[in-house]
């Protein structure tokens, strides 16, 4: 099946998996065309993509979730985030209809939102 994806660097989609993160925060929007109703897969890896095309090949797809709402980082969104440090100009992310996955696959991690085959 074809999922978007979004790569969150360790522990952090585990985080999301178990419902202590509910904010995920970038400093970037989800394209103007993305579907806030399908699901988003939460694709754990271990190493952060900095380069444009730079992927991870040993990820792992640890939930499904939804994006309620994007909306501005403000300084009382750290606990929700599990951040330390507010900073300005970044988005938070509002994440609901967390579906924990247990799976044993290895799935590709990229950048930005990306589309991923996979079994599940």
């Amino acid at each position: 099946m074809k999922y978007n994806a979004l790569s969150i660097v360790w522990p952090n989609g585990s985080k999301i998996a178990s419902g202590e993160k509910k904010l995920e925060i970038r400093s970037w929007t989800p394209p103007a065309d993305f579907d806030f109703k399908g699901d988003l897969l939460i694709v754990e890896n271990n190493n952060f993509l900095r380069k444009e095309g730079e992927i991870d090949p040993a990820g792992k797809p640890v939930a499904l979730v939804k994006i309620k709402n994007v909306r501005p980082f403000r300084a009382d969104d750290l606990l929700d985030a599990c951040w330390d440090k507010w900073e300005p100009g970044l988005f938070a992310w509002e994440l609901t209809d967390v579906r924990p996955l247990k799976s044993d696959k290895v799935a590709v991690a990229a950048r930005k939102i990306y589309e991923l085959e996979i079994d599940l």
